[in-house]
């Protein structure tokens, strides 16, 4: 993966900060491009890889693992609302049964979308897929159940681990 470079340098004027709608944009073009390509499967299966891409990234250089579980969840949590990501919920987990159910409001991906019967935060799922795969040294699962694309007002995850 590229590096993320320094924002303060090279954008002096324009700062870090941009509207969703251009994050949206290059998603859903994105997104487009590989369906087009290479089918509706593979596009998901490919935006999910990259998901885990960033999520490992974000994991490896902006959260602590050594943290106990809940004080993680919340450095997690500060996380994606300082980058206005949105707003994670853990909703119930079992760490030694490898079994999460989280929820993300105000989702960037998604959140304000019509409803169209689809869950379209494949990107999500790697993305936090990676994260408790970094905190707990095993492979995730993670699955959207609620999506604001399917008519809910809320993105609901179930993660698990992979046996």
């Amino acid at each position: 993966m590229r590096e993320l470079g320094d924002i303060s340098v090279g954008r002096p004027n324009m700062g870090g900060e941009m509207p969703v709608i251009v994050y949206r944009l290059l998603e859903m073009a994105m997104h487009a491009t590989l369906a087009e390509e290479y089918g509706q499967e593979k596009a998901d299966d490919l935006l999910r890889r990259a998901g885990r891409m960033a999520g490992d990234y974000l994991a490896k250089n902006y959260l602590d693992k050594s943290l106990p579980f809940e004080e993680f969840i919340s450095q997690w949590q500060a996380l994606l609302s300082d980058l206005k990501v949105g707003i994670l919920r853990i909703e119930r987990s079992n760490l030694e049964e490898g079994k999460l159910q989280l929820s993300v409001y105000e989702d960037l991906d998604c959140s304000g979308l019509p409803a169209t019967d689809e869950q379209v935060c494949v990107y999500d799922e790697g993305l936090i897929s990676a994260v408790l795969g970094y905190y707990t040294g095993k492979p995730f699962e993670v699955k959207e159940i609620d999506c604001w694309a399917s008519g809910e007002r809320v993105c609901r995850f179930m993660a698990k681990t992979q046996q």
